[in-house]
């Protein structure tokens, strides 16, 4: 056949621009260039994901399974040996998390709502011995004393120093009447705090309420609303959490030891629907401040301090997954303070989970409530450097 140089030019193109459609597009930030990659479809509302040392991914799907993806594939028998959760509403099978020592002990720990004998549930976490596809050996260290509807919280982090951080929420108790009189400000109850044990379940002889009567002894902090963002920076020891605020509000706080969090005496968001206030206001003296606050929400979900290699301008600052918001957002901090932030990823789904994984690449659980859900992850693209000439 005779082609033209002119046809044969337009077919190299034609193609060309064929093949490229089907490459994930760049995306653009401040520091680098990423793209969205996706690795694993097909899972029924994903929590939370955590990665063990064989290359394995382990991947919580909120009907009470644990899933494995292998090789990119997701198997198709869950682990065995998973309690029975309460899968309504908000509750099922939450987060999931690693021993610091994983590789040594086996160990893996689960948040779930836990169905009680009258109907009601709870947050509760286990642990137990994962080995060939099977919890083993499971044992209960947390039972919330928390009563309600949704917010449980739920994530689980370990600071590298022997102690295991749980969030719980406030159950969706309704703020009306007297505001100090709800349940996240009692210190009787698990409604809205934050949760230190050491890693086997017992209780710090240092915490901060274990002398105060009428205290629970778990309790590290309090006034939260629903926290499903949790971080540790390890070598500082500062805990980080997002929380959900209701319309409008959302915080990142800095959690630190006996603080209240003022919800729902004080607080930036307002009443559903009516937009009417809930708060008596913004600040009251002895109530902690957020680090930021999002009006409006982003339904915030999933944190991570990122310490990877392969965003380098990301090292050391927060990344915050949103629900409703359906995007990334990179908190920049200077010490404790966010000096900046900015959305990544954006309109990419409902970031339930965010994670970083053993290649320094930033993982993101999608939570489809209506079709399949994927775990996708940003790659770093390599920048054109331009010269002044070009």
């Amino acid at each position: 056949m005779n082609t033209s140089p002119l046809r044969f030019l337009f077919i190299i193109a034609l193609l060309s621009t064929t093949a490229s459609a089907t490459e994930p597009e760049t995306r653009y930030s401040a520091y680098h260039d990423y793209r969205l990659v996706t690795v694993v479809e097909g899972l029924t509302r994903p929590w939370a994901m955590t990665f063990l040392p064989d290359g394995d991914m382990l991947v919580t799907e909120k009907a009470g399974s644990l899933r494995i993806v292998r090789d990119g594939k997701l198997l198709e028998e869950p682990v065995a040996g998973i309690p029975e959760v309460f899968n309504q509403g908000q509750g099922g099978l939450l987060d999931v998390v690693m021993h610091p020592d994983f590789a040594a002990n086996q160990l893996l720990y689960l948040s779930y709502s836990k169905p009680l004998a009258d109907g009601a549930s709870t947050t509760a976490v286990i642990r137990g011995r994962y080995r060939d596809g099977r919890l083993r050996d499971v044992e209960e260290l947390f039972e919330a004393d928390s009563r309600g509807r949704g917010h449980y919280g739920s994530r689980i982090a370990f600071d590298g120093k022997g102690y295991m951080y749980i969030t719980v929420g406030d159950r969706q108790a309704s703020p009306s009447g007297n505001l100090e009189a709800h349940p996240a400000q009692s210190l009787a109850d698990h409604h809205g705090v934050v949760v230190r044990l050491h890693e086997d379940g017992s209780i710090p002889e240092d915490n901060p309420f274990v002398d105060q009567d009428k205290a629970l002894p778990e309790i590290w902090s309090y006034g939260h609303r629903n926290a499903q963002g949790l971080a540790i920076d390890r070598a500082s020891g500062n805990v980080w959490i997002t929380e959900h605020g209701p319309q409008g509000g959302d915080e990142l706080n800095l959690v630190e030891r006996g603080a209240n969090y003022g919800w729902p005496v004080v607080g930036y968001g307002v009443n559903y629907g009516s937009g009417k206030a809930i708060h008596e206001g913004t600040h009251r003296e002895g109530m902690t401040q957020p680090r930021k606050v999002w009006v409006p929400s982003i339904a915030t979900s999933g944190l991570i301090l990122y310490q990877g290699d392969a965003f380098p301008h990301w090292r050391g600052h927060l990344l915050a997954g949103g629900l409703a918001g359906k995007q990334v957002t990179l908190l920049e901090l200077d010490g404790t303070s966010v000096v900046r932030h900015q959305t990544l990823a954006h309109n990419v789904g409902r970031v339930r989970d965010i994670r970083t994984g053993p290649d320094g690449y930033i993982y993101l659980a999608l939570d489809h409530t209506d079709s399949d859900s994927p775990i996708l992850r940003l790659e770093p693209v390599p920048r054109q450097e331009l010269s002044l000439t070009d």
